[in-house]
């Protein structure tokens, strides 16, 4: 039982598609270039500040009007359950996996190279346009709080170009280049400055609630004395407000994106992630409980609902603190949008998946100054030139495919982590004496040793089945993989099928077969992994010792199921435009990324030998 070698980097094969790369461990002892500078209290104000923009400012006002009626908060709550479900599955890969790149990185060590691309390629889009959306909608509020858009000083008004019919906006761009310079600073001193726009941004909140409340004790609670009730538009209507709803909940992937800058990842990592959504779903709920109580659902303003909830009640002079509020939250949410865009840029570079200027990283900042700059740049041109709001269901389609990866991912940690390694061809040569040595010892010193038959040898005190199950009996460990394997990919076949069919009334009779259909994959699918245990090997998976993932696999699924049904809904106009920057993405991977990977030429030998065979160099130069 040698050294098992394999490479998969034959031409003509596919197999470059599902090449994986190592999960950096303790043992690794792996340096990195960047500052270790984040704590606990850095994470959270970029996770509120990257999660609540100005969607709590407008997004209130319209689901209270066309989906949730006074329901709102209960949207608001379902939806952060639902986020929560992602942010679980994020909190132990983050722990394990304390790199830069976020979902991308988790996807190359789990999944393989071909969907980490396109994940990363999705995550670069959606961070794009979200921060050219953000950018964009500042100026509006920030002409509010100077009386009016003619009072802005000229250079930054928004100018018609008639012949070509765009309307530039000069402040949006200005705006972020200055939050580019910013970030090319340090990242310690960008999330200081980003915690103070959000305290600023949290305190507009606070006196929303405070104020809004008084009012409404003063007042009765006009809102919620309807005769239509709290659900107006029934039960379906407050979970259709909860799947809008639910991208104002997305920031957390920002904190995910810094785990190589803090420093003890462990411990501080599910912390930020859990403190920062914690406060911002309460956030939201009590601004949405306050709202809809001050006014009735059919009477607010879909664009400025806390501001005129209050002027009903002749505080117009609330307008002023609510505008400063919206101000800072853009901008904190700007910051936000901009930072993980060139840490991700760094990871595929460092993979070999991008030239080798973007991993480029400043000797006096510590930060990726190059790519953040090309980031802003980017941001900036799509920022100024074009109207970003037919382009808004784009960005949630990259967060949707993270959120899904990223469940699957604790799937694949959890039952069948990977069990391979890529090592440098150089080591080719100690592998293969390694080998000879091995068989030359087990043939001198016994005579009387055999193969192991892994089917009639592995220890039945730890069985990975259950002993009470029939099935256990056809299954070992040559073969668990593979079955594993089909089970999961079946999980996400059976997620999408239910949800297409439960989606599309076009369907008509066999929509209820495809129902049927999908929910007996996802049922069983979801029974077998219930009732075989998880391998033994995840324990070794990466850093240990950090967050671990609850009721797995039952959160993961939950986790896919609701991402699945949120990625059909998004219309058949979102999905053509980002099959566009998909398929170019797709084109750069094939002609560039492919052939300069850096597991081009990579060995793979078995988990348990890798240390063996880096160590043999040293012993043979001795």
């Amino acid at each position: 039982m040698g050294v098992s070698v394999d490479s998969i980097s034959q031409k003509g094969s596919w197999k470059f598609f599902t090449r994986r790369k190592q999960v950096d461990s303790a043992r690794k002892n792996t340096k990195t270039l960047l500052a270790k500078e984040l704590t606990v209290s850095h994470l959270i104000a970029i996770g509120v500040g990257s999660t609540i923009g100005a969607g709590v400012y407008v997004l209130v006002g319209t689901v209270a009007r066309e989906h949730s009626g006074p329901a709102l908060a209960i949207s608001f709550l379902i939806a952060g359950l639902a986020a929560g479900l992602s942010a679980f599955c994020y909190a132990e890969l983050a722990c394990r996996c304390p790199s830069a790149g976020s979902a991308y990185h988790y996807s190359y060590i789990c999944l393989g190279e071909g969907v980490a691309w396109l994940i990363g390629w999705a995550l670069l889009l959606e961070y794009t346009i979200g921060s050219a959306a953000v950018a964009r909608g500042i100026t509006p509020n920030l002409a509010q709080l100077f009386g009016g858009l003619d009072n802005l000083p000229f250079f930054l008004l928004r100018q018609h170009i008639p012949g070509i019919d765009i309307v530039v906006d000069p402040c949006a761009a200005i705006l972020v280049f200055l939050v580019t310079g910013l970030l090319c600073l340090g990242i310690k001193e960008s999330t200081v400055v980003q915690g103070i726009v959000t305290s600023v941004n949290v305190c507009a909140l606070l006196f929303v609630i405070v104020a809004g409340g008084y009012i409404g004790f003063k007042s009765g609670w006009v809102g919620y004395e309807l005769p239509t009730g709290y659900f107006p538009f029934g039960v379906d209507g407050m979970l259709a407000g909860s799947a809008t709803v639910f991208f104002a909940y997305v920031g957390f992937d920002g904190v995910v994106s810094t785990a190589e800058e803090v420093k003890n990842p462990q411990r501080d990592l599910p912390l930020g992630i859990g403190v920062s959504l914690f406060l911002c779903c309460g956030m939201y709920m009590l601004v949405s409980i306050v709202v809809v109580g001050l006014v009735p659902y059919y009477a607010i303003d879909p664009d400025t609902p806390i501001s005129s909830a209050f002027a009903v009640h002749g505080m117009q002079w609330a307008a002023y603190i609510i505008n400063a509020g919206a101000c800072t939250a853009l901008c904190s949410a700007l910051m936000g949008g901009i930072l993980p865009q060139p840490r991700i840029l760094m990871a595929m570079a460092r993979d070999g998946l991008l030239p080798p200027f973007f991993c480029d990283i400043n000797r006096h900042t510590l930060v990726p100054v190059k790519g953040t700059i090309i980031t802003g740049l980017g941001a900036a041109v799509l920022a100024f030139f074009m109207e970003v709001s037919e382009l808004a269901g784009m960005v949630s389609v990259g967060t949707l495919l993270a959120f899904t990866v990223v469940a699957i991912s604790v799937l694949i940690l959890r039952y069948i982590p990977p069990n391979k390694v890529p090592v440098p061809p150089s080591l080719q040569d100690s592998i293969v004496k390694i080998n000879v040595e091995y068989v030359e010892e087990n043939i001198c010193t016994s005579e009387d040793t055999k193969p192991l038959d892994v089917a009639r040898d592995f220890p039945i005190d730890y069985p990975l089945i259950s002993k009470h199950l029939a099935i256990g009996t056809y299954l070992n460990e040559g073969n668990r993989r593979r079955v594993v394997e089909w089970t999961i990919a079946f999980i996400c076949l059976g997620a999408f099928v239910l949800t297409y069919a439960a989606s599309c009334l076009t369907l008509s009779s066999v929509r209820f077969a495809l129902c049927g259909v999908g929910g007996i994959l996802l049922v069983s699918g979801f029974v077998f992994l219930t009732c075989i245990d998880q391998d033994e090997a995840r324990h070794d998976f990466g850093h240990s010792g950090g967050f671990v993932c609850p009721f797995v696999p039952l959160l993961p699924i939950a986790c896919i199921l609701i991402n699945s049904y949120l990625l059909i809904n998004l219309g058949v106009g979102t999905w053509l435009r980002v099959s566009v920057w998909l398929v170019a993405g797709l084109l750069i991977y094939v002609f560039y990324g492919r052939t300069h990977s850096s597991l081009k030429d990579a060995i793979y030998v078995p988990v348990s030998q890798v240390d063996q065979t880096y160590q043999a160099p040293r012993s043979y130069l001795a």
